[in-house]
Parts: structure tokens; sequence; C-alpha cells
């Protein structure tokens, strides 16, 4: 099972090398810093520039980064550059008051917005649960019920997408599950849940974490080939996010 002491313990066991963005609240990154070098997590090194973050990055300079408190936009774009990317994939570690973890996709509002590309998402995320050392078990939603097919043009196209990301999913080896529209059902027996796209996934994102204060340590950037983990910039500490940072270091060795 995906759990914190899990990501904890295997940080520990990597004690990587994670850049973090340092940007305007610096104290928090500061402090963030220190508290995962104290729980052993990674050894940190601080950056104030997307661009340097990312170059250390590619150049292997640094095992692993956290994008901090710095700009989002500017952080992604120096990804997409500096790795020849055209897109990116997101999927953020939640875990809600009293329940499991689990990873949520797409959480960019133009991320998800096909069956290609939710099928992606599972791709991408089978290689990140082999890191991990934990089965793969996800969940796609949609806008309805199967019985409220006929009711929306809309509904019906989440639902029938749904339900090829099952039917693909499946034959390409995967434990892929349509779940219709019953998240709270799919969150205690999935730890990969596929929102319907970008848009509903971001807003389930910022409903569970901003509102309902659902802990996230970060979303690592599933089509890259190093380990980025983004973050909100309304996390009050980020030692988690370094941790997770530490625990996929491994990743693109």
């Amino acid at each position: 099972m995906l759990t914190p002491e899990h990501i904890f313990q295997r940080a520990v066991a990597n004690h990587a090398k994670v850049g973090i963005g340092l940007g305007e609240d610096s104290r928090k990154v500061l402090r963030s810093v220190r508290d995962a070098e104290r729980n052993g997590y990674a050894r940190t090194v601080t950056f104030d520039s997307a661009a340097d973050m990312v170059a250390a990055l590619r150049n292997g300079e640094v095992d692993a980064v956290v994008r901090g408190d710095l700009s989002a936009n500017l952080a992604m774009a120096e990804v997409k550059s500096q790795f020849s990317l055209d897109h990116l994939l997101r999927a953020a570690l939640m875990q809600p008051k009293g329940g499991r973890m689990f990873f949520l996709a797409p959480v960019g509002v133009d991320e998800g917005w096909s069956v290609e590309q939710k099928l992606e998402f599972v791709r991408y995320s089978a290689s990140l649960f082999r890191q991990l050392g934990i089965p793969m078990r996800a969940g796609a939603l949609s806008g309805g019920r199967m019985g409220d097919i006929g009711r929306s043009v809309e509904v019906d196209r989440s639902i029938r997408e749904a339900m090829e990301v099952e039917r693909r999913g499946r034959e390409e080896g995967f434990d892929v599950e349509h779940c219709q529209i019953l998240i709270e059902e799919a969150v205690r027996v999935k730890n990969l849940v596929i929102a319907p796209d970008g848009i509903t996934g971001n807003l389930i994102f910022r409903t569970m974490h901003l509102v309902d204060g659902c802990v996230s340590m970060g979303a690592p950037i599933l089509n890259l080939d190093r380990v980025f983990i983004d973050t909100s910039r309304a996390k009050r500490c980020y030692a988690d996010s370094i941790a997770l940072a530490s625990a996929l270091a491994n990743r693109g060795k």
C-alpha cells in the first residue's frame, strides 16, 4: 500500500541530492530544507532561477528537483525547452484526511483531454509505481453513472472515453477500471485516479488540497526521464515534497 511512511523510508534509503526552487517566500523554503535534512530525506541545494535548476537536473548535478515557490509558468517552460517536450503530464500525490494515498491525474488544466493522453498517464504512472515497488491499480472517472447515458452529450462523451481507457489499458496489461463518477469509491481502492479532463482534475485537486486540507506531497512530471516534483505555492512546508523527490531519485538512472 502507498503510505507516507513508505515514501519517507525510501527517501532516507536513497538520501539523494535534491534541488529546490527559492522564490518569494524564501523563509518557508529554507525551513523546509532544514526539516528535510534533519529527517535524513536528502541532501539539498537551493536555486533562485528556474533555468539554472532545470539545467542542473538535466546535467546530473542534482538527482531530482522540487519546484518550491518558483513561478510555475517559468519552471514548466524551462522543463519543456531544456528537455525538448511539447507537453507535460503531472500526477499529484494526495492523502485525504483519514484516507488512503493515491495519485491524481491530470492536474494541469491543459492535460488529459483525449483517450490517448489519459492512456499516457496510465503508461507513465506504471513506471512510477514500479519505482516505488507497488502494484498500480488505476481508476478512470467519467461524468456520470452508466445509467446516465443519454442525459448529456458531454456526459456520454466522458463515459465513452473512460470505457475506452479501461478497454485499451487492459489490452496493454494494466489494471484499469472505469469507476464512473464514483470518486468516493475509487479513492478507497485505487492508487491512481484519472479525472475526465484537466479542468476536472484541477478542480478536484484544489477542492481537496486548498479547501479541505488534504495533504499533497507534490506532482511528479511523468513523461520526463528525470525527477521533477511540481508543487503548489500554497503548501506550508516542502519537506515531504523533498522526500518524494528523493524517494524517486533512482528513476532517472
